[in-house]
């Protein structure tokens, strides 16, 4: 069970970091908060990362009941959910996602001068979701909730506390990068962290081409049955 709790974490974890990615959104975080005291960094990275911990797992949580809901089966979430992961692994290998997404991120900084209580409630809506878990994040997390869920209660219950895990340690680099967005700034360009995005970007292509290879098989396994 062990081997299938750090199975579920590094899919996880490799899945989600690229997105998330703690070092290029701390350069956007810190132009969005500017010049401020380091209690106020550390403040807000802690709201954010616990923010984070919390949308996450309600996505996990209700991913399969969404599915049932809506009458869309494991394997095609596996096909499609995996398909998106190995676009956005390509997009990311090739520069062009990460340097959108960079874009759109800092398309969303205020001009205004820092206002704390105006950022208080900003913690979930944007710096918390779409700046630090963006839409992406929800799409691969149904994907991990229905290739984790394999009806057997002792399997899914070690399967998602994996998940689970990987979304606390990757909040975790989350709420170390905001809270030092300052000295990130001053010691990483914005090209360095795309560079290192893309070197991960390659194990997130792969991760979404076998995910996307469960679910094919898994149809047709099923029609095979059924002929």
């Amino acid at each position: 069970m062990l081997r299938l709790v750090w199975s579920q974490f590094g899919i996880a974890f490799s899945a989600l970091l690229p997105l998330v990615n703690p070092l290029g959104s701390a350069l956007v975080f810190y132009g969005l908060i500017g010049a401020a005291p380091p209690e106020v960094y550390r403040h807000l990275a802690r709201r954010i990362a616990i923010n984070t911990v919390l949308f996450l797992l309600v996505i996990e949580l209700i991913g399969a009941a969404l599915l049932s809901f809506f009458g869309v089966s494991l394997p095609i979430v596996e096909v499609a959910g995996g398909l998106v992961l190995a676009s956005m692994g390509w997009s990311l290998l090739n520069k062009q996602g990460a340097a959108a997404h960079q874009q759109e991120k800092e398309d969303q900084a205020p001009t205004s001068d820092l206002d704390i209580e105006e950022l208080n409630r900003k913690t979930f809506y944007p710096l918390t979701f779409p700046i630090t878990a963006g839409p992406g994040c929800i799409v691969i997390m149904l994907t991990l909730t229905a290739h984790a869920s394999t009806h057997r209660l002792v399997s899914d219950l070690f399967g998602h506390l994996g998940i689970l895990i990987a979304v606390v340690v990757l909040c975790g680099f989350v709420y170390l990068a905001y809270a030092y967005a300052p000295l990130i700034t001053r010691k990483i360009s914005p090209q360095t962290a795309h560079g290192i995005v893309r070197v991960i970007a390659f194990l997130l292509l792969c991760i979404g081409v076998q995910i996307t290879w469960n679910g094919v098989s898994s149809l047709v396994l099923t029609l095979m049955q059924h002929r």
